[in-house]
């Protein structure tokens, strides 16, 4: 299975978008967004601080934070309108200033985005299954799904199914819905290895089922960057390191969705690259939101460009 796979477009209901139904609903939605790029920065800070900043930041504000990670005016004021045009953002300007207040219809995208990043990383109970069949002129919703599953965090068992952990449960619910698949809870891998009350499954299953390879990059990849990071040394570093840890980080518990133990080797990065991430976010958060609150604010009361 390919590690890089195509967003799914939701409507403002977080719900899967098919083609011919609501066309005009904004692709909130970036299931598949990889790292690194300006609007990806600024999905990052949006879902960080917009909501303990009291959902709304000036126009120069955004500005600013986006030069505490090195990006452009130009480039920054591009990303907000690219957001708005999504349905993350709306324009809204308060006291005379112009600035972006966070979409509502965008805040079940977030609080599903932070169960994935935050979440408890348990080893799974049990497995879903989620069975489809399309005939040959809906092949193009076949390859949606794939891709809206393989964007979750499911494997391939055969070509019309797919497996996840129970986690996952609510999501593929959603998801089986939409698309008239077939969705099958509790399942338990036959011939697998026990491990307290649940059976795990055989490592070389779970190494059909996804690209562990491309997985233990991802792992491998965070750990390279973030593990010997130097402390910063005031607070706008601390928010621009922030913001790149998670940044980095959010994509991996979508790829890795807290795959068994038992059936990964044993020098598997999982756990590693999970507890550095914690450590640093539980060091860098508190300053980083402080040189947040400070500086997207910072303009009210006077004019600020749009």
């Amino acid at each position: 299975m390919s590690g890089q796979v195509e967003e799914a477009a939701r409507d403002a209901g977080g719900r899967v978008v098919r083609d011919g139904e609501a066309a005009d609903a904004p692709a909130r939605e970036d299931l598949e967004a990889r790292s690194g790029s300006a609007t990806a920065m600024l999905r990052t800070i949006v879902g960080s601080t917009l909501r303990p900043l009291g959902g709304w930041m000036s126009a120069a504000g955004a500005v600013e934070l986006m030069a505490a990670l090195g990006i452009p005016a130009a480039t920054a004021r591009s990303s907000l309108a690219r957001l708005c045009a999504r349905g993350v953002l709306v324009r809204e300007p308060r006291d005379g200033v112009a600035g972006y207040a966070l979409d509502p219809a965008a805040l079940p995208m977030l609080e599903r985005g932070d169960a994935r990043i935050f979440g408890d990383r348990a080893t799974p109970a049990s497995w879903c299954l989620v069975s489809f069949s399309f005939p040959e002129h809906q092949r193009s919703q076949r390859h949606r799904l794939r891709r809206t599953l393989a964007a979750l965090g499911c494997g391939t068992v055969a070509d019309g199914l797919w497996i996840g952990p129970d986690a996952l449960e609510a999501e593929l619910a959603e998801v089986a819905r939409e698309f008239g698949a077939d969705l099958f809870t509790g399942a338990q891998p036959a011939g697998g290895q026990l491990t307290g009350t649940t059976t795990s499954p055989a490592p070389a299953a779970l190494a059909r089922w996804y690209d562990l390879p491309t997985i233990r990059a991802l792992h491998d990849s965070f750990l390279s960057r973030f593990e010997s990071a130097a402390p910063p040394a005031d607070d706008r570093a601390a928010f621009a390191e922030w913001i790149r840890l998670l940044d980095e980080w959010r994509v991996i518990p979508y790829r890795d969705p807290g795959l068994p133990a038992a059936a990964l080797p044993a020098d598997w990065p999982g756990a590693a690259s999970a507890a550095l991430f914690a450590r640093l976010h539980a060091e860098l958060a508190g300053r980083a939101l402080a040189f947040a609150a400070q500086t997207a604010d910072a303009d009210r009361g006077a004019s600020a460009p749009r």
